[in-house]
């Protein structure tokens, strides 16, 4: 082990000036990680995590006071020149974020935006460039890595799009890797690959590695060492065995207590059907040559039968890429399908979007990405009111105001910042915004598309609580996509486990979970369950 570190911070205290006042958002925060190490921070959402790492790299806003020391093999990088820093960005030191669709650039390819940090460092020729990039995607486990080249953002599931990050983080082969949540978007097979991966290229290369989450399943998987925030401070730090074995922090003690309790509501076929679909197929055409004809099909979904009951869960699982998110589109007729769908008992897969309209009061949804589906122009009281002035414009505007204070208290959040704007919450504090938004209008079924993986663990395990009161009192029916299993076991009434498009199990939860029969299931459950079941976890995704 090298005698100095490779990045040693000094007391590094972080404000933010606002309106002529000084807000102190990371406190005197000390720590060192050396090469071929990982140092894990921890906290909830708003503990000052990501806001410590930025300044690693100068990304902090105008409006940041940073103060102390961050010495960067020997060189404070709060002193250095801007174009030290440039060179540094990307070269030595490199970072992943948390929301890879606000990261990536939507109208450049995957292959330009890859290809753009090789070059900008000029660490490959032209004529090796196309393959270098290719080598980059094959390591993050991009199935098709040479068909995906001219694909954009868009056309990537979440999880393909945080692999590409990845391999545009790790393409220069820095010294130090900072990953910001870098599994948020994964399911739990893939995301077993990344860490895999990870810990290979530490090895190999002699990487350090800063690894923020708070999921704290990966801080036991990947860290050597562990740092806790709460409210910008460390309040606990140490090797993880020791933190994880024996914590003292009455903070860090509640965070490792932290997890979704409960059972989920019991199956009752006599319950009203909500919603449900039978042999329902998305298939987009692939087409080809001059006049592009059409020359096959990508089958996205490919007959699928399934039903939501009034007060029950569906959980949907299954990789990146499965078919889930189009699945719960297609039953919300928010993309064009195949096959009958029925929502309270009407025939709605012929309805156009004027039909559906009135229909939208009932059936909502919460996407996985909160920034992409949140506006930034609009308040939060506008956001989670935008449904009430097209759905129930016979409310005043007072009246909309307490239904929208009501909708932010049951998610956690404080009324008082209904006037305030996305960009000034965490990651975890947009996603219950987003869930306020759905419910504000009291729908009978919502479709949650990974609701809770932006969370924090002591968050999630509210949510679900929230989630759970929520369905018990107004008798919601809820469509719920994860590849967080715990949380999924914690919820959902019925299961079905996706596999590139099409079912591979699918039956009572409880069932499923005890007994499951497909060797991808088995494997699923292994990556979610036992922390050491890596060869299944990485068989499967292949």
């Amino acid at each position: 082990m090298s005698e100095r570190p490779l990045l040693d911070i000094r007391d590094l205290s972080i404000s933010f000036a606002s309106e002529g006042k000084e807000t102190l958002v990371v406190d005197r925060v000390s720590f060192a990680l050396r090469p071929g190490r990982t140092l894990a921070l921890v906290g909830e959402s708003g503990s000052g995590k990501s806001i410590t790492a930025l300044s690693i790299v100068r990304l902090l806003a105008p409006t940041a006071h940073p103060t102390g020391e961050i010495l960067f093999n020997g060189e404070d990088f709060l002193k250095v020149s801007e174009e030290r820093m440039r060179a540094a960005r990307g070269a030595e030191i490199s970072m992943v974020f948390q929301e890879p669709m606000t990261s990536l650039n939507p109208l450049q390819t995957i292959e330009k935006q890859v290809a753009e940090i090789l070059t900008q460092h000029g660490a490959v020729d032209k004529a090796d460039l196309r393959a270098r990039v290719i080598e980059g995607l094959t390591e993050v486990g991009i199935r098709d890595p040479k068909g995906r080249l001219g694909a954009y953002p868009h056309q990537l599931s979440g999880g393909q799009r945080q692999r590409v990050m990845i391999a545009m983080a790790l393409a220069n082969c820095p010294k130090l890797f900072i990953a910001d949540e870098p599994t948020t978007a994964l399911d739990v097979t893939v995301q077993a690959q990344i860490l895999s991966l990870l810990r290979d290229l530490q090895t190999r290369r002699n990487m350090a590695m800063l690894f923020i989450t708070h999921d704290l399943g990966i801080v036991r998987k990947i860290a050597d060492d562990v740092c806790v925030m709460q409210k910008g401070r460390i309040v606990e730090a140490g090797p993880v065995a020791d933190i994880f074995n024996a914590p003292k922090h009455p903070y860090t003690q509640a965070l490792l207590a932290a997890e979704p309790k409960g059972a989920p509501p019991k199956a009752d076929l006599t319950k009203k059907t909500l919603i449900e679909a039978k042999d329902l197929r998305v298939w987009f055409p692939i087409r080809a040559g001059f006049m592009r004809k059409t020359v096959g099909h990508i089958k996205a979904v490919d007959g699928v039968t399934c039903e939501v009951r009034e007060g029950q869960t569906l959980g949907v699982v299954g990789e990146s890429g499965s078919g889930k998110t189009t699945l719960g589109l297609a039953m919300l007729r928010l993309i064009r399908s195949d096959g009958p769908i029925a929502f309270l008992g009407q025939r709605i897969d012929g309805f156009k979007a004027k039909e559906m309209r009135p229909l939208r009061r009932d059936m909502q949804v919460v996407f996985q990405d909160p920034y992409g589906s949140l506006s930034p122009r609009l308040s939060v009281a506008e956001i989670v009111e935008e449904g009430l002035t097209v759905q129930k414009s016979e409310l005043t505007y007072r009246q909309r105001r307490e239904v929208v204070a009501r909708a932010l208290a049951d998610t956690g959040l404080d009324p008082a910042a209904m006037d305030r704007y996305p960009h000034e919450f965490s990651g975890g504090q947009r996603q219950r915004i987003a869930i306020a938004r759905a419910i504000a209008l009291e729908p009978k079924f919502v479709l949650l598309d990974e609701p809770t993986s932006a969370l924090d663990m002591s968050v999630q395990a509210q949510i679900v609580d929230l989630l759970r009161d929520l369905q018990r009192r107004r008798g919601l029916g809820y469509m719920f996509i994860s590849h967080d299993l715990k949380v999924v076991k914690a919820l959902a009434t019925d299961l079905i486990v996706m596999r590139h498009g099409q079912v591979v199990e699918q039956g009572p939860s409880a069932e499923v979970f005890a007994a499951p029969k497909s060797e991808y299931t088995r494997a699923l459950f292994a990556a979610a369950f036992r922390i050491e079941a890596v060869g299944a976890e990485t068989s499967v995704a292949q």
